[in-house]
């Protein structure tokens, strides 16, 4: 069972990503963003080209600089958010990137090089991020307690 947050984890959830063919038929979308990923801590990148996430690796925080923009949440919120997606196979209202995003005072979605261009694919890929995440529902997750 991956620990959440891992690339273990992350590596599962783009499994079910790539092949899952919804993707391909609306469910996300074609795609093309590097998109950091901080929880706590812990800093990973998401590459995600045209219908798949290409890869998922640990990077260190100089490594920001070559996304698109980072998804920077408390761990707290991440855990709240995975757990919400597994309990109900998809994340209910109040846990989706778009609120969570609306939600947070400075938005949830940033831009280490201060682009709002970059940033931007945040919002016009929502739809496919969202959805990613939401196939965690099918991964067994264990938390760090």
């Amino acid at each position: 069972m991956p620990l959440f947050p891992s690339v273990e984890w992350f590596d599962a959830v783009r499994r079910e990503f790539n092949s899952d063919e919804s993707v391909r038929d609306g469910g996300g979308g074609t795609c093309d963003a590097k998109v950091g990923v901080k929880v706590g801590g812990a800093l990973y990148l998401l590459v995600f080209e045209g219908f798949e996430c290409a890869s998922a690796s640990e990077i260190e925080e100089s490594a920001l600089a070559s996304t698109d923009f980072y998804l920077d949440m408390p761990r707290e919120d991440w855990r709240d958010m995975v757990a919400n997606i597994a309990e109900n196979g998809e994340a209910d209202f109040d846990h989706t990137l778009n609120t969570l995003d609306l939600d947070s005072e400075d938005g949830l979605a940033m831009s280490y090089t201060g682009d709002q261009y970059l940033q931007d694919l945040f919002y016009r890929y929502n739809q496919t991020f969202q959805y990613f995440f939401d196939l965690s529902s099918r991964v067994d997750t264990a938390f760090e307690e």
